[in-house]
């Protein structure tokens, strides 16, 4: 009688939770391509002001609004749109203030360049005079920046630079020689923007009377045409009957880059100094920056080879130069060294972050070139530097110290002697800091805890919640979600890697499921953290699939040999792990090993060709969007940074080149590209998919007109998904 009641019961109870789970939303894929459903709030476009007390943010696009750091009230409107009369500006899409916070740089009209460039129409808004006028009348401007005094605005027009100065209302021109695809002045060209990623190729000195930039000549790099046809989101009329071209200057790997040199103009007499940077023009200067008394012109100058780096200091009346110090690498300088480069406000020191002992970690310098001691220390990774306070001698960093899954915020005393973490949270903890560091806004998140942003001191103690996203939360239990696991597991070769799954809200662990590994395995890449993401693989989990996350070797926070042992043979480390990590999967019982997929994008969809090919019967199906296909193809400073040039290292180039071994791929393969992707170029599928055709093996391929890397742009994204979800559909069930 009792097992009768306990069966009944189990019914009942089995009744009532599918009954529950039926009630729940269903995920759609338009939820995540089409929609905002699950968007999360963040807080964007925050400047601490200079009293340690407020911060600015835009509000709607419209408004600039003061909020003080120890209650996080507004306390302020700096700027509204609609306290203009007639007001020119429809939008705001970025503001910078002035040293002095008396003007406002009001940026509005943004049209997009590359990847990070983009013109725009700047205003000056004076908070005395309440005035907005415009800082140009004769057309769009990049890169507009107050001098220190605030009395003066330096941009860049058609490759040429220009200072205007505002108590006059005049506009200087400081270059007059830049032209398309021949001369650029105090912007960078397509492979510095894109791979040392910034957009400002000038400096203002401390005291506003020189402005120094840097000068590419790229009249000798190849050029790239790219065929433009009239599509219709967006629309180019002018290319309806033949199509149009993009032509820039993209020098891939061996090929001549720019020829860089390094100049400083000064206000008052219009004079042009050339700085010495030495007699080898193969070179890269990836930053400037002026040593804090004004004295010198810093200048890190990188060999071609970026094994070497070097500061020099650069007399701007003269142009003489000499060396600082000198970062060496048996393999290559990580561009965090250029990233965090940092002159401390005590006008005596400046912080660099190295690998010299085998992780990323902070090492003070007296800005004469002399080390003063190594700031962190231990076997972990320094991710981020936030910067120092002068008053109590601390610095503030980030570091994978926990966990190479998580981040945390550190302070730690000039002297060593004092280390703190800031933050109590189990998960990825960024932050900004107040000018004089009493504060801090935590950006945090987890892989069950949506973004959390608070204000905090540096006292430990949390202020007020900005953002909990409780809307959010609140949506999410209204759907069935996938399950999240983490879990690692150890190659044959010993090496322990970390991943984690998303497994359908329905998961019955007796049940067999197809399996889809998404990747991108770049170099210091990382898409294993305990972080959210929520992403249209979540529809897919909801599907019936398991979809697991790898990050194989090469990947970030695990040291500078994990990291770097790559190096001169891309691809063949990281296919390895990935074919490796599938047939692991593929033995644990709620996974069907004869349906299991891997696609990825980019670098991940060369990794998906490279598998498929070494894998064999191991991938079922893979779909490899924008892959790179060979290294010959691609952009100098990245492919020579991790494999050097290709006559140095042919075999590096093409023994894992998917070119190489198309025979190997025995799954079903969709290929996708955009036409007209500026990044890796279509010429990558093109060369492929021929390969494929000569060794007769049958593909998929879709392209998408006029699309970039990102392939996007009316229905385009939706398509792209749709293809991809049911070309698993197809092969996997």
């Amino acid at each position: 009688m009792l097992k009768s009641i306990s069966l009944v019961f189990a019914c009942l109870l089995l009744i009532n939770v599918v009954s529950y789970a039926q009630s729940k939303k269903l995920l759609t894929l338009e939820d995540f391509i089409l929609s905002d459903t699950f968007y999360s709030q963040s807080i964007d476009e925050i400047s601490p002001m200079n009293d340690d007390e407020y911060f600015t943010n835009l509000v709607n696009n419209s408004s600039i609004v003061k909020y003080s750091f120890k209650n996080g009230e507004a306390s302020d409107t700096l700027f509204s749109l609609a306290k203009v009369d007639d007001c020119p500006v429809l939008s705001i899409t970025g503001y910078r203030l002035s040293k002095n916070e008396d003007r406002i740089l009001i940026e509005t009209n943004k049209k997009k360049i590359y990847r990070h460039s983009y013109v725009a129409e700047n205003y000056v808004w004076d908070k005395y005079t309440e005035t907005l006028y415009p800082v140009s009348d004769y057309g769009p401007q990049q890169v507009a920046t107050f001098s220190p005094d605030g009395e003066r605005v330096a941009f860049v027009r058609d490759n040429n630079i220009y200072i205007k100065t505002i108590r006059f209302g005049t506009e200087q021109q400081v270059t007059f020689d830049g032209e398309k695809n021949q001369i650029i002045n105090g912007i960078p060209d397509w492979v510095y923007e894109e791979e040392f990623a910034y957009t400002q190729a000038y400096a203002w000195s401390p005291d506003s009377k020189m402005l120094a930039y840097v000068k590419f000549d790229e009249s000798e790099v190849p050029e790239i045409s790219i065929p433009m046809y009239k599509g219709l989101s967006p629309e180019m009329e002018e290319n309806s009957l033949y199509p149009g071209t993009l032509t820039y200057k993209y020098p891939k790997a061996g090929e001549k880059n720019s020829q860089v040199t390094v100049h400083v103009y000064n206000i008052k007499t219009r004079a042009t100094i050339k700085m010495d940077t030495g007699e080898d023009t193969d070179i890269y200067i990836p930053k400037i920056v002026w040593e804090p008394t004004g004295n010198d012109l810093g200048i890190l100058k990188l060999n071609r080879r970026q094994n070497e780096l070097v500061l020099l200091y650069a007399n701007p009346y003269t142009g003489q130069t000499r060396t600082v110090i000198t970062e060496n690498n048996s393999r290559f300088i990580d561009d965090n060294f250029l990233r965090f480069f940092t002159y401390l406000d005590d006008n005596e020191h400046f912080v660099i972050m190295s690998e010299r002992n085998g992780w990323s970690h902070l090492y003070l310098y007296k800005n004469n070139g002399f080390i003063s001691k190594q700031l962190t220390k231990g076997n972990f990774d320094v991710t981020d530097f936030y910067g120092y306070d002068t008053k109590k001698e601390i610095l503030y960093y980030q570091a994978a110290r926990k966990s190479p899954l998580e981040r945390e915020i550190y302070s730690v005393s000039l002297d060593g002697k004092k280390e703190e973490c800031l933050t109590g949270n189990t998960g990825e903890d960024r932050a900004i800091f107040s000018s004089g560091f009493s504060y801090f806004i935590s950006f945090f998140s987890s892989y069950i805890t949506p973004p959390l942003i608070t204000i905090n001191s540096t006292r430990n103690k949390k202020v007020r919640v900005l953002e909990d996203n409780a809307d959010l939360k609140e949506k999410l239990s209204d759907y069935n979600l996938p399950d999240k696991d983490f879990f690692s597991f150890s190659t044959s070769g010993g090496v322990e890697l970390n991943g984690y799954m998303l497994k359908p809200s329905t998961f019955d662990e007796s049940g067999e499921y197809p399996l889809v590994i998404y990747q991108y395995s770049g170099p210091k890449s990382q898409e294993v953290m305990n972080r959210w993401d929520i992403d249209w693989h979540w529809f897919l989990a909801e599907q019936g699939y398991i979809v697991a996350f790898i990050d194989p070797r090469g990947t970030d926070a695990r040291g500078e040999d994990f990291r770097k042992c790559t190096y001169m043979q891309l691809g063949k480390l990281e296919s390895d792990d990935l074919v490796e990590a599938a047939r692991y999967l593929g033995s644990l019982s709620f996974i069907d090993e004869k349906n299991m997929a891997i696609w990825g994008w980019s670098y991940g969809g060369f990794m998906t060709a490279l598998c498929m090919e070494k894998g064999g019967e191991t991938f079922k199906a893979g779909v490899a969007v924008a892959p790179v296909t060979n290294w010959r193809f691609y952009d100098s400073v990245y492919t020579e940074r991790y494999m050097r040039k290709p006559q140095e290292n042919p075999d590096g180039y093409d023994d894992n080149s998917p070119i190489s071994n198309p025979e190997g791929i025995k799954g079903n393969l969709l290929i996708v590209h955009g036409t007209a992707d500026d990044n890796v170029h279509a010429q990558n599928t093109y060369e492929f998919t021929e390969a494929l055709v000569q060794a007769d093996v049958q593909f998929d391929m879709h392209l998408y007109t006029n699309r970039d890397h990102g392939i996007y742009g009316g229905n385009t994204r939706m398509h792209l998904f749709k293809k991809i979800y049911h070309f698993f559909e197809s092969n996997l069930k």
